[in-house]
């Protein structure tokens, strides 16, 4: 099992490689994110990170993190933001909402990009999954 050094360092070389100054509050975010087996919202990290940072400096960072490619956010039907680091630099991914406990969960297949109009430039795709995840089917 992976402790928390190795998710610090993991977030330390990840910030490095991006050329961006390394900041203790930067570090504790992507580290969580790369902890999280799922998409973690605001309101988790600020309870996570309490003695990291504040609720702002939460903001900042995870808005910079998603600016800079490092991490992807994702909105579920409760409209509620949630944010997520990937190995991979494509975030063309499907996720699950969990209609019963509100969980998301990245899903390991590509999104399938829809075509465009000539002229077109497409940026984004967007794809959830809705149903029940194995606890909640239980």
């Amino acid at each position: 099992m992976t402790d928390n050094s190795d998710f610090e360092l993991r977030a330390r070389e990840c910030l490095a490689r991006h050329g961006a100054r390394i900041t203790r509050a930067r570090c504790a975010v992507l580290a969580r994110l790369f902890a999280s087996a799922r998409p973690l919202s605001h309101h988790e990290l600020e309870q996570q990170l309490a003695d990291v940072c504040d609720r702002v400096t939460l903001y900042r960072v995870l808005n910079w993190l998603v600016d800079q490619g490092i991490a992807h956010k994702v909105s579920a039907e409760d409209r509620v933001w949630r944010f997520s680091v990937e190995s991979h630099a494509d975030h063309r991914h499907a996720h699950f909402h969990c209609h019963g406990c509100g969980m998301v969960f990245c899903m390991d297949a590509k999104a399938r990009s829809p075509s465009v109009p000539q002229g077109f430039d497409l940026q984004d795709v967007e794809m959830t999954l809705r149903g029940l995840c194995p606890e909640c089917v239980q």
